[in-house]
């Protein structure tokens, strides 16, 4: 393809009917989604951000670009012509100013300068408006691998007992009320009490703060009875990027906190490793949760 013509924005050209692109940061997500397009027959292209994504996501990778390579990034997918675009694994958040001086040539910078102030959100619909703004079709994990997706129902050995229900519902409560500010997708509730909620420092962190406040004095106390986590999307959560995940990582931190278990939305929560995370909570006699939607 001509130089001129894959600058140009996808939307001026045919529509793309090529592999699904994988745009790849940290973690094991960008090769399980493409592990799922293999099984299905679907052909995928991963472009590995440099500095994030792991070993194996870049020997698989067909290209690589700088997290801020916006023109470089809208370069490539524009001469891959994709049938749709997925964003998969985790990056750091960009300074404000690296987003003001790498996107001026494509936002007013009083936009920007809203986009970078404000939360995770609004930096993500961004970024999806960007890209659909260049043609491309975004795909989320759940259209593409739908398997990796938490089911409904006890998915272990291990049922909730006692005040954990109330917990969770209590916990769901308060997600629910909290979708709106943009805070994080989880929280740790004994029946009532509110211990922990998830901010910037993500999940993991918030389990060993709620661990801290849960064993007082001194650490030594016993965590309360029926304390569990809750993670789900937030209401109105565009499901094609910065889906809540659990992994046996996350059930060894939550038992580490005290946790009876551990309730995930069904259809919205990504499972690592299921059978590994599975098998950590019934090792470790937590109860694993999918919440049917809301109705």
């Amino acid at each position: 393809m001509p130089e001129a013509d894959a600058a140009r924005p996808a939307a001026a050209r045919a529509p793309g009917t090529g592999a699904v692109a994988v745009v790849a940061g940290a973690g094991r997500l960008p090769l399980l989604i493409a592990e799922a397009l293999d099984r299905a027959g679907r052909p995928c292209r991963i472009l590995a951000i440099r500095g994030f994504a792991d070993a194996a996501t870049r020997r698989r990778a067909e290209a690589a670009v700088d997290l801020l390579d916006i023109r470089g990034t809208l370069a490539r997918l524009a001469a891959w012509a994709p049938a749709g675009v997925t964003l998969a694994g985790a990056v750091a958040r960009p300074s404000p100013a690296a987003l003001l001086n790498t996107l001026a040539a494509y936002r007013n910078r009083d936009a920007l300068r809203a986009l970078a102030s404000g939360g995770d959100d609004r930096l993500l619909r961004g970024v999806l408006d960007l890209l659909e703004e260049h043609g491309h079709r975004i795909l989320g994990v759940h259209d593409l691998a739908p398997d990796l997706m938490a089911p409904a129902g006890l998915l272990g050995a291990v049922a909730p007992q006692g005040v954990a229900p109330a917990s969770v519902a209590a916990g769901r409560a308060l997600l629910a009320s909290l979708s709106p500010h943009d805070v994080g997708q989880a929280a740790v509730i004994a029946e009532h009490r509110v211990l922990a909620v998830e901010g910037p420092e993500g999940t993991d962190r918030m389990l060993a703060r709620a661990r801290a406040l849960a064993r007082r004095p001194l650490g030594l106390g016993r965590a309360p009875a029926g304390m569990v986590l809750v993670k789900e999307a937030k209401a109105g959560q565009d499901l094609r990027v910065d889906l809540p995940a659990i992994g046996p990582r996350t059930v060894r931190h939550a038992a580490a906190a005290g946790c009876a278990g551990l309730a995930v939305g069904a259809g919205t929560t990504l499972i690592l490793d299921r059978a590994e995370t599975v098998a950590a909570a019934d090792r470790l006699g937590l109860f694993l949760l999918g919440l049917e939607a809301r109705p």
